[in-house]
């Protein structure tokens, strides 16, 4: 009897990890193009992806500072949101992917920094909430994009993805997007959680509009983790 319960109760983890894993995917299947098809959108969206030992980008960070780099040098956005954590004073994600998207020859006045992009969930938020971004391109390898694309669209967004996959890569971060997408409905849909914020900064300053008021209201005050 113990035994088919805990077999019921592992069928069971499995079906729910599975399902949420299948509604980003439905979700997203449909919003995510290449480069060359992507629409134009006045800014692309850079999720940060880790830094090496010498704080230089991971690969797969290169990967998709590389992808942005082109949408950009393709006329498909004006600016780039480079979003990343920045919590601790020798790691500065954003920093390192500016530092690399300059290298690749994208002028420095047309890369914007999000210091507070810890998850996800983080820098979908403050794109719209702090930055003013409400159509923006996604740019993040497709095992992340369709969890991010539906993110970024629940929270309000018209966005789509640009899949920046550009070799192959660990089947490890696949396997992390199955629990993620599981936080990842959970947080949209019933938990609302709300990130670091701070003053808004508008990419756009003068196009700036204000945030519906079916928004969760952000709490006022100083930027955790700026560098």
């Amino acid at each position: 009897m113990v035994i088919k319960l805990l077999v019921y109760l592992f069928l069971a983890v499995v079906v729910i990890f599975g399902m949420a894993r299948v509604i980003t995917w439905l979700y997203s299947a449909g919003k995510m193009v290449p480069v060359e098809a992507a629409p134009k959108a006045r800014v692309a969206v850079v999720f940060g992806a880790g830094l090496q030992r010498d704080g230089t980008p991971s690969v797969i960070l290169r990967d998709r500072v590389k992808t942005a780099a082109d949408l950009y040098f393709a006329g498909k956005v004006e600016k780039i949101l480079m979003s990343g954590d920045n919590r601790f004073i020798y790691y500065n994600e954003p920093g390192s992917m500016r530092e690399y998207a300059i290298g690749l020859g994208v002028p420095a006045e047309d890369i914007v920094l999000d210091f507070a992009g810890r998850r996800t969930y983080d820098t979908c938020y403050r794109a719209r909430h702090i930055f003013g971004v409400d159509r923006p391109i996604l740019v993040t390898q497709r095992f992340h994009l369709y969890r991010t694309v539906f993110t970024c669209n629940m929270l309000g967004e018209d966005a789509v993805g640009v899949p920046a996959d550009q070799r192959e890569y660990n089947l490890i971060w696949s396997l992390r997007e199955i629990p993620a997408s599981l936080v990842a409905v959970w947080e949209v849909w019933f938990s609302h959680p709300l990130p670091v914020l701070g003053e808004k900064e508008p990419i756009f300053p003068s196009e700036a509009q204000p945030v519906p008021s079916s928004s969760p209201t952000p709490p006022t005050g100083n930027l955790s983790g700026n560098g």
